[in-house]
């Protein structure tokens, strides 16, 4: 058997896992990610990617991508949309998501409205994370399967089979990005407490008989469950509360679309052909820590919920851009092994949360007169202002804050992308981030960066300046943008502590 070595083995080339090696990357570390697939998977997936999310691949360099992505779909929903009601247009910088299927979360009133979702969708998004990881030189192992690992306590052997022939990989780490039913999970012996599905899911493109039927575009309930139509054409969601599936696992026929398709929706309409569909249920566990020793969860290996309100693939970009700069930290030596206590502190929570209002939204989509009743007070509630900015909160997840242990309100934050000043020209926050380091945002005249300049290596100093030439706060800002330090005058107090804790000793 071959055997190699690297810092870290990072199991699942999805979105989650190509994120997370690319931060890595950027951090120092050497890695090999290993995915049993060919061929990145085709099946629909997600359709757009929170704000969180996109800021951090904004921060990464990504942004022009994005927005061709974003001109794209919306040329495709375009021609869906015409003859449409009206009030299902929801242009990308208007439209704040949804709670339960109920559209009214206005974007527009909430308090940062440019900190917004992104229209764009998992396989665009795994595209352009791949071709960011091959500029990188990240290598990927396309067809390799894992066989087995073991944890020796000073390193991990994984053994996987591949067009080459078995390899042992011996790494410091080895990080389980591989979705749901992750190998990595139930080989570890993770703990993944929750509750079991009760309904029955469906999402695909089809092709339609008579499309037409289905108008207008967008979500709706009905006697038997809930469903959604667009905003692209031959794209069907459908929801059935009567139980999981038999086999989940089973290949998604023609004929359950359209037996599906035709009892929620009531309409006489024929399902001609299938280009993509997946099953999904509403299961919602999450594992108890993330870290086991040397293995060590990211995404929906740590976290399963339902897709209401499309909260998945943002919380796994985030666990990865949290965890990536540190576990680089810890493998290049610059940080104790006790870094990596943090992200489970920090992110676990947060996911917990989203388990907690993606149940809710279940119980609120419910077909019963009860509910019916429920909705119409929920619907009341988001047309508040406080309500839309309430329910677009908890579906962006903009107000996470870390507990860091500071009183000061804006630290634990995950900053957005600031104005900044740099020896007079201007820049934001999101340009000083695409090599990965840390930023920190001085305005205390320089004396912040006096101090920070010992670590250089890892911050990056720069002065802070609006357009009228007075200054915000001053912020130590971690490269996954989380607020590690804030002080609102002069006062340096507490960040030579913040340098140390999150960076180490100081490099000169």
């Amino acid at each position: 058997m071959t055997r190699e070595r690297t810092d870290v083995v990072v199991v699942g080339a999805g979105p989650t896992g190509l994120l997370l090696a690319i931060e890595l990357t950027l951090g120092g570390a050497d890695v090999v990610v290993i995915e049993r697939l060919t061929e990145p998977d085709q099946t629909i997936k997600a359709g757009a990617i929170g704000a969180l999310a996109g800021e951090a691949l904004e921060r990464r360099g990504l942004a022009d991508a994005m927005d061709a992505v974003e001109r794209a779909m919306a040329e495709s929903m375009s021609t869906l949309m015409k003859g449409a009601d009206a009030r299902t247009e929801l242009p990308f910088k208007k439209f704040g998501g949804h709670f339960s299927g109920i559209f009214l979360i206005d974007q527009t009133r909430q308090h940062e409205p440019d900190r917004r979702l992104r229209g764009v969708n998992q396989q665009a998004l795994e595209k352009m994370l791949s071709e960011r990881a091959r500029a990188l030189e990240i290598e990927i192992r396309r067809g390799c399967e894992l066989i087995d690992f073991r944890d020796h306590g000073d390193g991990v052997m994984a053994r996987t089979r591949g067009a080459s022939g078995e390899i042992a990989l011996h790494a410091a780490y080895l990080v389980g990005c591989d979705g749901g039913r992750s190998a990595v999970r139930k080989r570890a012996g993770f703990d993944f407490p929750g509750t079991d599905p009760t309904l029955t899911g469906h999402q695909a493109i089809v092709d339609l008989d008579h499309p037409d039927r289905l108008l207008p575009v967008g979500w709706r309930r009905t006697p038997v469950g809930m469903m959604a139509y667009g905003p692209i054409p031959g794209r069907v969601f459908l929801a059935e509360f009567d139980g999981p599936p038999a086999d989940r696992s089973a290949p998604v026929t023609r004929e359950e679309i359209e037996s599906t398709l035709r009892r929620i929706s009531g309409a006489d309409v024929r399902v001609t052909a299938v280009r993509t569909a997946t099953r999904f249920t509403d299961n919602a566990r999450q594992a108890t820590d993330y870290r086991k020793g040397r293995i060590l969860l990211v995404g929906d290996a740590a976290h399963v919920h339902s897709p209401f309100g499309g909260q998945g693939l943002n919380l796994g970009l985030l666990d990865a851009v949290n965890l990536g700069w540190k576990l680089a930290a810890v493998v290049c030596d610059r940080m104790p092994d006790s870094l990596l206590d943090s992200y489970t502190e920090e992110r676990h929570p947060i996911a917990a949360k989203v388990l907690a209002n993606t149940r809710a939204q279940v119980a609120l989509m419910r077909p019963d007169v009860m509910t019916d009743a429920l909705r119409d007070i929920v619907a009341e509630l988001m047309s508040l202002d406080e309500g839309t900015r309430y329910f677009g909160e908890m579906i962006s997840g903009i107000k996470i804050r870390y507990d860091l242990g500071s009183d000061h309100p804006l630290v634990g934050r995950l900053a957005g992308n600031l104005a900044l000043g740099d020896d007079g020209a201007e820049t934001t926050l999101f340009d000083q981030m695409e090599d990965g380091r840390a930023v920190l945002i001085d305005a205390t005249g320089g004396a912040a960066s006096a101090i920070a300049a010992r670590w250089d290596v890892l911050v990056r100093c720069v002065p802070r300046r609006d357009a009228l030439g007075c200054s915000g706060p001053s912020l130590l800002i971690r490269p996954d943008a989380c607020i590690a330090w804030a002080a609102d005058d002069a006062d340096t107090t507490g960040l030579d502590a913040a340098l140390v804790r999150w960076f180490g000793p100081a490099t000169h």
